[in-house]
């Protein structure tokens, strides 16, 4: 590897150290009901996302709430020698996309047939750090 491609290779390997991800697929909830629950922490500081998910009544929160929980757990990992409550991490982005749908089917009046979708849905959280320098 020459000298140039090496550099960038450490400013792209120092710039990912201040953000962590991670990823939930085939979620069986629809992707609107996860959305509700989404738009409540993006943007939000970690530990005051993680209040809002305990404390919300719905069911995608649960899942919601682990998820961030594992893209904490994940920035620590790639931080050993940092600590949670100096960083101050926040939720940078937060995706929901549709997942594979299972296809039923009801029965409906006069012989005829109406079609379930059970939908599903990928969830993405990235963590960022607020860097010191920066701020």
């Amino acid at each position: 590897m020459g000298s140039r491609k090496k550099q960038m290779a450490d400013a792209i390997k120092e710039e990912k150290k201040h953000i962590a991800f991670a990823k939930l697929n085939n979620c069986p909830t629809s992707p609107r009901k996860m959305r509700l629950v989404a738009d409540l922490v993006r943007g939000q500081k970690a530990e005051m996302a993680l209040n809002i998910l305990r404390f919300s009544p719905k069911e995608a929160s649960r899942r919601l709430e682990k998820l961030v929980l594992s893209a904490i757990a994940n920035w620590q990992a790639k931080n050993e020698d940092a600590s949670i409550e100096d960083a101050g991490l926040f939720v940078k982005e937060i995706r929901v996309d549709g997942g594979a749908m299972l296809k039923r089917l009801r029965p409906a009046p006069q012989g005829r047939a109406h079609r379930i979708r059970k939908r599903s849905n990928h969830v993405t959280v990235v963590i960022g750090a607020i860097n010191n320098t920066q701020a």
